[in-house]
């Protein structure tokens, strides 16, 4: 009984539950069996109105018959295409769909399209009839049709109406083509076709009529003039021939125009003229003026001309490595070796410490062996086997290099990518890397293909050429002593930049305040500004302009619904392309004289935000101190290039690790790129100062003047405008110091920088601020300042004590 009772429950909840489900599952059923009757009562009622239909067609036909024509006759062979117009606007005007921009596009593109097939129908008449109708009397398309293909105003209306219902249902497609009828416009433009065929009806002309011109015996005698103004007189015609694609001669007759003689040069090769400015290229990199901008060939740069020296020493070296390190008691080997052109490195793989012991030898019985003297027979067993610690190779740095005769070696441990510890050694006979060696190259090819403004930087320690994009980086700071390749460097990347990019594709701005780093570049029309900064005063203005170009450039932006420089270029609501632009600064350590605390906001303001508006900053000094590459300033610049530098704190200074101190100079660096652990050591790339003015000799040519873009002084201006109306930068410590001047009758640079725990400049520069609002005195010989308020007041006191004893 009490399993009875325990299953009773349960055999009722099984059997309750699919009863429900039933339940549910007959629902939707009941639901139809109550549609059914209105569905009856709609076959009934639209039988009854066939019915009618059919009771009243033989009443209205002819009615009907002479509606049908007059449709024809308006519309053509398309009176169906009208109606399905009408049935679909019936139908959005039911669903009533989203309002939107491109609803409205669609639609007006839609309807005009309709508008042109009737159009077209208009210009065809074939040889069919609709009852009364021929449509060889009236067209394919009807009246409709024939109002626009029977005359010259409809003829041009309807061509404007398929182009703008092109452009509407496809704006990407019209965009091409519209592209491309400029391109094929200035293509035509560039043929000269009207110069052309008036040149030939001129010659056809002139040779019918013939000239005799009287010839001067003693002009003939007269040697050729040697200022290039009476070319011609003395010299054979057929022998001299004047370069039509280069501007002959100065306009002020300083300098010779440009001549070539009966032989021409073979091909490729670059023929300079006596002016410095005017550079011809003839063979295959052969160029004609008025066609917009062009590259400069590649030719302008001197051919690869290292010579790889490869010492026959090397093997000796390495065996001089293995046994430095066994005299020491390290076991190691060299596994590699890699030449580079001034350094080789000797890929060293740590050996084992071995521990042993000797144990003696036994026969079958266990008992122990003797030899002849007596003495008992051993053997060496290996106890342990462990690796050789790395810091054990990286503390015989200094003896490595004295066993080498080497004036200073880097140990790389390990090697990145490599089970290995990388040894460089200087080679005794270094090679140069030349620009155009590297522009060549497939790494720098692969980089600029990604982006135009790829920078060649040299060759690895094994010969591999390295290239960097900039805006992967995508700001650079490069730091290294005098002489160490820091100018020959940034002279390199400007020379990457203005052999693949025009001046509608970069801009630059440059920042010289040594005034003849950079003068080679203050006129190729890629400068932002119509002149190169350098004075430091203006540096600051500078900046400012840089970061109203920028706050420009990011309401641009958000106006187009964009994110970055890339994507506003690709959109179509964009009015024309931004180019980029690269602020090369030379000398950071003269700004930071001038105006540390605007510099260092200003910099880092440019270096956190400007990235997305395609603005990158290349930052150089040759005083890598922490008062100049503050912390501020290493956090914006996670790239970073450190070449020789003097001392191990310089170093960590710059890429916060030893290493830069122990480089040969010359070009010898270190490239710290953002994704790397460790930096990589190259040898940069060199550009002598005849190649870098062959190439703007290129930018600077007549041919390319009327092509000349603007220039954004205004900016400058406008900077300049907003610093009078704000007046200098107020200083966050400023009011504490009128807080402490009025706290003392004198006050000095040295009280402010005890009080405020700031350094001398910025005292020096709060007591100058305090001076300029009249606060205290003027200098007084290096002693304190006088605090002018006390004096203004004490005074008045002294009036009115004089005025209460006059009255008393």
């Amino acid at each position: 009984m009490p399993t009875k009772t325990k299953n009773r429950p349960t055999r009722r909840t099984t059997s309750y539950r699919p009863r429900a489900s039933s339940s549910r599952s007959r629902s939707p059923s009941r639901g139809r069996r109550r549609s059914g009757p209105p569905r009856k009562r709609l076959i009934w009622a639209g039988f009854a109105a066939l019915v009618a239909l059919a009771i009243s067609i033989p009443l209205t036909a002819p009615y009907i018959v002479d509606a049908a024509e007059s449709v024809v006759t308006l519309l053509g062979v398309l009176p169906l295409l009208a109606v399905g117009t009408v049935i679909a606007n019936g139908w959005l005007i039911y669903k009533r769909p989203e309002l939107s921009r491109r609803f409205f596009r669609i639609w007006a593109g839609t309807h005009l399209t309709i508008i042109f097939v009737f159009g077209l129908a208009g210009f065809l008449k074939p040889p069919w009839s609709v009852g009364d109708v021929s449509f060889a009397n009236v067209t394919a398309g009807g009246q409709f049709g024939e109002l626009m293909a029977g005359s010259v105003p409809g003829i041009l209306g309807w061509s404007a109406i398929g182009v703008v219902s092109g452009g509407l249902l496809w704006p990407k497609g019209a965009w091409f083509a519209w592209q491309g009828t400029c391109a094929t416009g200035r293509f035509v433009e560039r043929l000269e076709i009207p110069q052309n065929v008036w040149r030939s009806i001129s010659a056809f002309f002139t040779g019918l009529v013939p000239k005799e011109e009287p010839v001067d015996d003693d002009k003939l005698l007269t040697p050729p003039s040697t200022n290039g103004h009476d070319l011609g007189e003395g010299i054979d015609p057929s022998a001299v021939s004047i370069e039509s694609d280069i501007p002959i001669g100065d306009p002020d007759g300083d300098a010779p125009p440009a001549v070539a003689i009966d032989h021409e040069p073979p091909e490729g090769e670059i023929m300079v003229t006596s002016a410095p400015d005017k550079v011809k290229t003839t063979g295959p990199t052969k160029t004609k003026s008025r066609a917009g901008w062009q590259l400069p060939p590649i030719d302008l740069l001197a051919e690869a001309a290292e010579i790889e020296i490869r010492p026959v020493d090397n093997q000796i070296r390495a065996k001089l490595i293995v046994d430095t390190f066994a005299s020491f008691g390290v076991d190691s080997k060299v596994v590699s070796i890699n030449q580079g052109p001034t350094v080789t490195q000797f890929g060293v793989e740590p050996g084992w410490e071995l521990k042993t012991k000797k144990v003696q030898i036994r026969d079958e019985d266990g008992k122990p062996l003797y030899d002849d003297e007596g003495k008992p027979v051993t053997k060496t067993e290996v106890v342990s086997r462990t690796r050789v610690r790395v810091n054990r190779i990286t503390k015989l740095a200094n003896d490595l290099a004295l066993a080498l005769a080497a004036p200073t070696i880097r140990i790389e441990a390990p090697v990145p990518g490599k089970p290995i510890i990388g040894i460089e050694v200087p080679n005794t006979t270094t090679s140069l890397v030349s620009l155009r060696s590297v522009l060549e190259s497939k790494a720098f090819q692969k980089a600029n293909s990604r982006s135009k403004i790829a920078i060649a930087l040299g060759k690895g320690v094994s010969g591999e050429p390295v290239a960097a994009d900039l805006t992967k980086m995508p700001h650079l700071l490069i730091a290294g002593a005098t002489g160490s390749g820091k100018s020959v460097c940034i002279n390199a990347i400007i020379g990457s930049f203005l052999l693949h990019n025009t001046p509608e594709d970069l801009r630059l701005v440059l920042v010289d305040p040594k005034r003849v780093e950079l003068a080679t570049f203050a006129e190729i029309p890629h400068l932002a500004f119509s002149r190169v900064i350098v004075e430091p005063e203006e540096i600051v203005g500078t900046l400012a302009a840089i970061i109203h170009e920028m706050d420009s450039r990011y309401r641009r932006f958000a106006s187009a619904g964009v994110r970055n420089l890339e994507a506003y270029n690709s959109s179509p609501s964009a009015s024309h392309k931004l180019p980029h632009w690269v602020v090369i600064i030379d000398e950071l350590a003269d700004l930071m004289m001038v105006a540390p605390y605007e510099v260092e906001r200003q910099l880092c303001r440019l270096a956190q935000l400007a990235r997305a508006t395609g603005i990158h900053l290349i930052v150089a000094t040759q005083r890598p101190s922490v008062d100049v590459v503050t912390g501020l300033i290493k956090a914006n610049f996670p790239t970073r290039i450190a070449f020789a530098v003097t001392s191990q704190v310089d170093s960590r200074t710059i890429i916060d690790m030893a290493g830069a101190d122990k480089l040969l100079g010359r070009g010898d660096m270190l490239f710290m790129p953002t994704d790397a652990a460790k930096p990589k050591r190259l040898q940069g790339s060199f550009v002598s100062d005849k190649e870098l003015e062959k190439v703007v000799s290129w930018w600077t040519n007549e041919r390319f003047r009327h092509l000349a873009p603007e220039k954004y002084d205004h900016l400058l201006e406008e900077a300049e405008e907003d610093t009078d109306e704000t007046g200098d930068v107020e200083d966050p410590l400023f009011e504490a110091a009128k807080e402490l001047a009025a706290q003392h009758t004198r006050i000095s640079t040295s009280l402010l920088q005890r009080r405020l725990r700031v350094g001398y400049p910025r005292a020096a520069r709060l007591v100058d601020m305090l001076e300029d609002e009249g606060i205290v005195g003027a200098s007084e010989g290096g002693q304190s300042r006088i605090v002018l308020e006390h004096t203004a007041d004490e005074e008045v006191e002294e009036e009115l004590s004089e005025d209460e004893i006059t009255v008393e």
